[in-house]
């Protein structure tokens, strides 16, 4: 009955309809277009902008401007968009994922879209997974842009900061996800707004968008600096756990990937430290270091989740396979692999800077994107990104053969299998394309075929400089390629002479991975554009996502029923449990991104406020005002705690009034305790903020109008740096430890929120307070020099980040040697953090 329903309210069917529609207007003015000179056609582009800036919408122009691309496509790129790609357009203009199968034009697509929304003046960002991706679309795409008369701007990591300038001033930017992420982390961290790079984020059209916004959703692109932290504990939690044996001192949980010491495994933790009680508050530390060294053993694998080079361990994405130079595992499990493998242990390092995919993607205007596989993810699209997925149907009907899994009771009789269908291909001609889900798979893969003599190419991490060329050639007469399953993804195979009369391309899935998405892709590397091919997967009862969900059942089916490795099953039952599978882990990473995400929400709102503050310290002319109402706020905190809230002033110590004001806003004498007495708390907030005021006055005529301004902006961008820096860290802390609290029946996460809102409201008034003393208390003998708080860099799966550069001369703060300290003590200087000097 409901997939009667579906068939007949099918939403994706009428949105379809809504979209042929569209695209039919737009072709009905082909010829109209191809009457056009080169001149004329170009000169659409200022026709439209002229219409849009006297309110047309561009809803409006959207026929008109698709027209006109789709012509202009055809004089200079030799390619004139078909009616599917049209209808790609628009659903990608309206703000959502156009899900196109491999082979279908995604790239000459995203052109119609990409022009109508640049003809706003506000920029248009297209975004790819690699910076291959982006300078090879941007060169050929470009020319149509720039023959439309627009520019073009290719963001890469590594070019200068004026360079960057010029890139996000185009009307249409490439970049990669990485690089647009850290560039706006990096403008929020800037001391002259005129170092900041981008613009307003606008629009922005995702290619690969499952890959940017799901599968790399769950990592925050983070700008660090150094923690000096020892790393002698590391070294001595590892030697501790190599002398552990499994069942007896842990367990090890494989659905979960969960790592326990057992009773046995606690005691001699204890004997082994010489401590009573590892649980006790004081040794927090080392039964932090103990969890990670066991995770590091026990889950943690070389050449699946990891591999050594050059000394370093370095992080192989398991979604594609690929290598990520750059990141490390967080909270001192990559120290724990490093001590494991015996390498050189690296600094913790500290927050700077931290963002999520999601928030940031979240603040563009508007987004959309476009992939071949999206559809399975669409819940998650349309709840975290308000964007619906629109299945856009093939230009040709796919002929392509998807043959059901053959499932093997080992992974040794499995591989036989696929090495023997390998062969048998190959013998004929027919090119095969080997999927594999590790880099350990297909190396064991390859050492099968070179026994059996056959001629292969391997495409893992471990040398995917050569990718976009050995993808390029997988499709010719004899081809095999292995590769981890995203290999030379956004590359199309294009099938060599013959090869259709051969089959086309097979492609042969060596496990199935957790997420049907990614089976998914590897399927459609097959098949593209109406071409013949052929899918099949290869399964055994030993593969982790069987292992994981209980194959063991069917393991003993197939034993009572006499079947030996050689003999495959093909059990649509088999099939439907390894989906169902798929779908739990699917539904688990979902749940597991929306608990980032809501987590990350309560910095988003924390973030955004900071960031905007420090935006009005740039941007303003003078921060007298705001420096006021900060010294305004923390002279009555301050007085209220002295006077205790009591209306009795015997109660009330106004020598502690007295020593704050002293330490933090003016200088001894310019107001006692006798000038006190008497009054209320009103009025001494009132007496002691005239003084302040006479004082700024004071510093004003001391110091020229541009060095005062200049003064005020390094006090304030000084002390919101440096207390923001140190309430990340201290989040990342609390987020670190708050799993904790659901032992005692709380809510996690409202508790996080709670606790993380208290803690930026006191991090707002010790930004109140410093901005307070320092404006108030410091004095200026020298040129003003503004300073970065902290070196940081990017840290991130393919680029280390721009370093920052060392920033024009600004200011340093003195005290006179009689002025009393800064510190607040109420002392002199020379008497207090003065006398080391």
């Amino acid at each position: 009955m409901l997939g009667m329903l579906n068939k007949v309210f099918d939403p994706n069917k009428r949105e379809i309809k809504k979209l042929m529609k569209m695209s039919a207007q737009i072709e009905a003015l082909a010829s109209k277009m191809e009457s056009l000179t080169d001149d004329e056609l170009r000169g659409k582009t200022e026709e439209f902008k002229a219409r849009y800036q006297k309110g047309e919408t561009l809803d409006d122009l959207l026929v008109e401007a698709f027209a006109v691309v789709r012509e202009g496509a055809k004089r200079v790129l030799g390619m004139f968009p078909y009616p599917v790609q049209l209808m790609g357009g628009i659903a990608l203009h309206e703000g959502n994922i156009a899900e196109m199968k491999t082979g279908e034009g995604k790239t000459l697509t995203a052109t119609m879209p990409v022009y109508l929304n640049a003809l706003s003046g506000e920029g248009v960002h297209v975004v790819t997974v690699n910076e291959y991706l982006a300078s090879r679309d941007a060169g050929e795409m470009g020319q149509l842009y720039e023959f439309l008369g627009l520019s073009v701007g290719l963001n890469t990591n590594g070019i200068s900061k004026e360079e960057k300038q010029a890139a996000y001033a185009c009307d249409i930017t490439y970049s990669t996800n990485n690089e647009l992420g850290f560039d706006y982390l990096r403008d929020n961290m800037v001391l002259y707004k005129e170092q900041k790079v981008q613009r307003p984020l606008n629009f922005a059209i995702i290619d690969e968008v499952d890959s940017i916004l799901i599968d790399e959703a769950r990592t925050p692109l983070i700008i660090s600096g150094s923690a000096q932290k020892s790393t002698a504990l590391y070294i001595q939690a590892n030697a501790f756990v190599r002398t552990l044996t499994k069942e007896d001192d842990f367990t090890y949980d494989e659905k979960t990937k969960g790592v326990q010491l057992t009773e046995s495994g606690i005691t001699k933790a204890e004997k082994a430290f010489g401590i009573e009680n590892l649980f006790d508050i004081k040794h927090v530390a080392l039964n932090h270091h103990i969890g990670q060294a066991l995770k590091a053993h026990v889950s943690m694998h070389l050449d699946v989740d990891y591999v050594v080079q050059e000394g370093e361990i370095v992080i192989v994405d398991q979604f594609t396979g690929r290598l990520m130079k750059g990141r490390r595992y967080s909270d001192g499990l990559h120290q724990a692999i490093e001590a494991k493998e015996g390498l050189e242990i690296q600094n913790e390092s500290m927050t700077l800077a931290s963002i999520t995919f999601q928030n940031f993607f979240r603040m563009y205007k508007k987004l959309s994107g476009m992939t071949g596989t999206a559809k399975t993810e669409e819940e998650e699209f349309r709840n975290i990104y308000n964007m619906n997925v629109i299945v856009i149907p093939t230009n040709k009907p796919i002929a392509r053969d998807d043959r059901p899994d053959l499932i093997y009771a080992t992974m040794d009789g499995k591989f036989r299998a696929v090495v023997d269908d390998i062969a048998e291909r190959n013998q004929k001609g027919q090119p095969v394309l080997v999927g594999t889900v590790a880099i350990e798979t297909s190396e064991i893969i390859s050492k099968y075929l070179t026994k059996k003599g056959v001629h292969h190419n391997v495409l893992n991490a471990k040398n995917h400089g050569r990718e976009a060329e050995i993808i390029l050639h997988a499709g010719e007469k004899g081809a095999v390629t292995i590769a981890t399953n995203m290999a030379g993804r956004g590359t199309d195979i294009k099938l060599g002479e013959g090869v259709k009369d051969l089959g086309g391309l097979a492609v042969i899935g060596t496990e199935r991975h957790e997420s049907r998405r990614i089976d998914n892709q590897l399927r459609g590397r097959s098949g593209r554009q109406g071409d013949p091919g052929i899918t099949q997967f290869y399964l055994s009862m030993e593969d982790e996502l069987m292992r994981r969900f209980g194959s063991d059942n069917m393991k003993n089916m197939m034993s009572k029923l006499g079947m030996d490795d050689t003999q495959p099953i093909q059990s649509k039952m088999v099939s439907k449990a390894v989906e169902s599978a798929q779908k739990r882990v699917e539904g688990n990473n979902f749940d597991a991104r929306k608990q980032l995400l809501s987590y990350d929400d309560v910095l988003r709102q924390q973030r955004e406020i900071i960031y905007k503050q420090r935006n009005e310290v740039l941007e303003a002319e003078s921060l007298r005002e705001i420096l006021e109402s900060m010294i305004i706020s923390s002279l009555t905190r301050n007085i209220e705690a002295h006077t205790a809230g009591s209306s009795d002033q015997e109660q009330w110590n106004l020598q502690g009034i007295i020593d704050y004001v002293n330490g933090n806003l003016l200088q001894e004498g310019m107001v006692t305790v006798d000038d006190l007495h008497g009054k209320d708390s009103q009025q001494i907030i009132d007496l002691i903020y005239a003084k302040v005021k006479e004082r700024y006055d004071e510093k004003e005529e001391q110091l020229s109008e541009e060095q005062m301004r200049e003064f005020e902006k390094v006090v304030l961008l000084r002390a919101v740096d440096t207390k923001w820096i140190d309430h990340i860290d201290a989040m990342d802390q609390l987020r670190q430890g708050i799993h904790l609290r659901a032992y005692g029946q709380i809510d996690p996460l409202r508790e996080y929120n709670k606790e993380g809102f208290a803690m930026f409201e006191e991090m707002v008034m010790a930004i109140e307070d410093d901005a307070a003393k320092y404006i108030m208390k410091a004095e200026i003998r020298n040129n003003l020099e503004r300073q970065e708080v902290a070196k940081g860099q990017a840290v991130n799966p393919k680029e280390d980040g721009e370093k920052l550069k060392k920033k024009p001369v600004v200011k340093q703060m003195d005290v006179g040697r009689n002025d009393p300290c800064i510190c607040g003590s109420g002392k002199k200087y020379k008497n207090c953090c003065g006398k080391a000097q």
